[in-house]
């Protein structure tokens, strides 16, 4: 016979490892954005980011390490650090949102939808909307989006010097492969 103990635990390991199942957690992640000016573009990208989605709630977040971002130049991504996004104030973006969608993440499709949160960079958090693509393959997800973001909405400000030249806005690509969180086991 069965203890009553033994049978809450067992529901209790059950729970857990759905609860786990529903977690999906960044292989790879690429974040780049784009501000060409007539000079030269001004790109960078990070591969640091971990995003994390919640499959039951749709939720999805993640914090991005703004020193991450790598440049061509050296001298830009000092400038980048320093004087736009000021990354010993403001050290990470992140972003806090839902899908809009309700998505079967179990079966293979692609579908276009879009994520509704909060967005922070530079401190200063704005309410978006930001539409996407998420593939599902074989229990992988890839999600993709392309959208703008408007440097004064945030508070970055762009030198008077460089005024009409570096544009209002920048182009932010993000593609992420996600993976079932495992929780790791120790021996």
């Amino acid at each position: 016979m069965v203890s009553k103990r033994h049978f809450l635990l067992s529901i209790a390991c059950i729970a857990t490892n759905i609860m786990f199942a529903q977690i999906y957690i960044a292989s790879t992640c690429e974040i780049s954005f784009s501000a060409p000016t007539p000079i030269e573009d001004i790109a960078g990208v990070n591969k640091v980011a971990k995003p994390l989605l919640n499959a039951t709630t749709g939720d999805l977040q993640m914090k991005i390490p703004m020193t991450s971002f790598i440049f061509e130049k050296p001298l830009m991504q000092e400038h980048f650090n320093e004087n736009y996004v000021e990354s010993e104030k403001y050290p990470y973006a992140m972003f806090k949102g839902k899908l809009n969608d309700k998505i079967d993440l179990s079966k293979d499709g692609e579908y276009k939808t879009s994520v509704t949160g909060k967005l922070t960079i530079h401190g200063v958090e704005k309410d978006r909307t930001i539409e996407g693509t998420i593939v599902v393959k074989g229990g992988t997800i890839i999600m993709t989006s392309s959208f703008k973001v408007t440097f004064a909405d945030h508070d970055i400000s762009i030198p008077a010097l460089y005024s009409g030249v570096i544009p209002p806005d920048a182009v932010i690509k993000f593609t992420t492969q996600l993976e079932p969180y495992k929780k790791e086991t120790k021996n």
